[in-house]
């Protein structure tokens, strides 16, 4: 199980931390992606963080302003928010997934575990 917390109401500039924490028994070590979906939008990968190495993949839309990050004793993922805009306001979701390969990195079908979403809303 996934479990995501830490959106909120924010203003521009603003910065939030999500955290997403996993429950269940496995044996490896998976990979960890943050996606969000706005309102009359399709959901969209935002950033994702490999187990072995800890590597990090970014949306353009995003990079240099998100951080993501991990914590394999705890299997939970964190994405560091920073200089939020209005666009950035949507549902956020976390997922994992085992053995995910470099071209299903940055899509839905690469992560078959999801949390629930928590709400990020940026306005002024």
């Amino acid at each position: 199980q996934l479990q995501a917390s830490g959106g909120g109401l924010v203003q521009p500039g603003d910065s939030l931390k999500l955290t997403c924490a996993t429950s269940g028994r496995t044996s490896s070590t998976p990979t960890m992606a943050w996606f969000r979906q706005a309102p009359g939008k399709e959901r969209e990968f935002v950033a994702a963080v490999r187990a072995n190495g800890g590597r990090a993949y970014y949306a353009s839309s995003v990079e240099g302003r998100f951080t993501i990050s991990r914590n394999n004793a705890k299997n939970t993922s964190f994405l560091q928010m920073n200089s939020l805009k209005p666009e950035d306001t949507a549902v956020y979701y976390c997922a994992v997934g085992y053995g995910t390969i470099l071209s299903q990195l940055r899509v839905e079908t690469g992560y078959p575990y999801w949390g629930q979403g928590t709400q990020v809303t940026v306005s002024s």
